[in-house]
């Protein structure tokens, strides 16, 4: 049978993962204290500083401006030339975004090239782990983050969601390529482009009457709500590994941390706040995403629209069922529920007995030959999906991709 190849399992895992990442908000929960100490983070120190508070100072007023004076359809067209890291600006656009841009470009100081080597290394190898992650606990996930869900569904991106879907891949894509933050790479790209749409997201959003009705806050996409998303993609993979007891080098375990340490310093995210070791991420997620985690109408609509994109190809088999079922695995039974999800009697109990079998098979910890022939069967079934999984994402979208400022709201709400 054919596996998967690395590019189609990360393009379906960012497909959904990236959801949170490209143009929404997550939440951060009204009655908190933020108490992580920046001691934990890259930078070391920081005025620690609520990043509930915290927005971005630099991209900000710069997109505002933009738009009121006409010029992000100009700017939009001119990017769509700007696709490798190490490509000059494209010529005519505004100067005041043009010195932006040369400045957010720039690697952090702190980025290792080693590091990233290494991470590369990782992707290589856990490619289908990273899909089944990205998409089921991250991208699902991002469906009960309040704040992050009502930013999706009521900015631009909610009025296609195919074609929205189809941009949020990248991020996950782009990530995971051997040349990512390389000059003939596209991360920084993407990174740029998406910390300037945020900014447009933050402009346009408020202004929406259907959003403020709803919104538990008054300008979306804070500092500390990218930090949300931020865990419900790295932490959260790296989570759902150490619970199927995959075997991961401790070099390789920092080195992913390393590269998405990197993307959030390139998304406009302040050093002071991106966690230096997966002990600081972890506590810093315990406090600012597990807490905020509740259903909402909007994400249960958004969740819906995700289990049924498989329905126009799926022949069958990759079926809302299969999915929901994934999607319960691995989030547990509360979102499960929170997202109306019924209960499968077949793929439900196939899940919680045999995915953590088919990983030590994939890892070589267990012969396939010796297993029971349940499980020979389920292991077949498993990558048949997960292949299929990458099709169906990948058919849904045209390259090339292109991460725009937005100039509207959702038209339909």
């Amino acid at each position: 049978m054919e596996k998967p190849s690395r590019r189609n399992v990360l393009m379906a895992g960012g497909t959904l993962g990236a959801l949170g990442a490209l143009s929404a908000a997550s939440p951060a929960q009204a009655g908190s204290l933020w108490t992580w100490s920046p001691k934990g983070s890259v930078a070391g120190a920081g005025d620690g500083a609520d990043p509930r508070w915290v927005w971005d100072a630099e991209a900000d007023p710069l997109v505002a401006s933009l738009l009121d004076r006409g010029d992000v359809p100009k700017v939009n067209t001119l990017l769509r030339t700007w696709t490798k890291n190490g490509q000059p600006l494209p010529s005519g656009l505004p100067a005041d975004l043009r010195d932006f841009m040369e400045n957010a470009r720039r690697l952090p100081s702190w980025a290792d090239q080693g590091k990233l080597a290494t991470a590369v290394d990782f992707n290589e190898k856990r490619g289908l782990y990273l899909g089944v992650t990205y998409g089921f606990a991250s991208g699902m996930m991002s469906t009960v983050i309040p704040r992050e869900a009502r930013a999706v569904y009521y900015s631009k991106g909610g009025a296609d969601m195919r074609d929205r879907i189809t941009k949020t891949a990248k991020l996950g894509y782009d990530i995971g390529t051997s040349n990512a933050y390389k000059p003939d790479g596209e991360m920084i790209v993407t990174c740029v482009k998406t910390r300037l749409a945020h900014a447009g997201v933050r402009h346009l959003l408020p202004k929406s009457p259907y959003w403020s009705k709803v919104a538990d806050e008054e300008i979306p996409i804070s500092q500390r709500d990218m930090m949300v998303t931020w865990h419900s993609l790295p932490t959260t993979v790296m989570q759902n590994l150490v619970k199927w007891k995959v075997p991961i080098p401790t070099a390789e375990s920092e080195a992913f941390l390393h590269s998405w340490q990197v993307a959030a310093h390139m998304l406009g995210i302040k050093d002071e706040y991106i966690p230096a070791t997966w002990n600081e991420a972890n506590a810093q997620a315990e406090q600012v995403l597990t807490p905020v985690l509740a259903p909402t109408p909007e994400g249960i609509k958004l969740a819906d629209i995700l289990l049924n994109l498989g329905s126009s190809i799926d022949g069958g088999l990759l079926s809302k069922p299969i999915l929901g079922s994934l999607t319960r695995y691995v989030l547990g039974d509360q979102i499960a529920g929170w997202l109306k999800i019924p209960k499968d009697p077949l793929w439900d109990p196939l899940f919680q007995v045999a995915w953590e079998p088919f990983v030590a098979v994939r890892e070589g910890l267990l012969s396939l030959e010796k297993a029971p022939g349940a499980l020979q069967k389920a292991y077949w079934a498993f990558d048949e999906i997960l292949r299929l999984g990458a099709l169906l994402y990948l058919s849904e979208g045209e390259l090339p991709i292109s991460i725009e400022i937005p100039q509207t709201n959702n038209p339909h709400h």
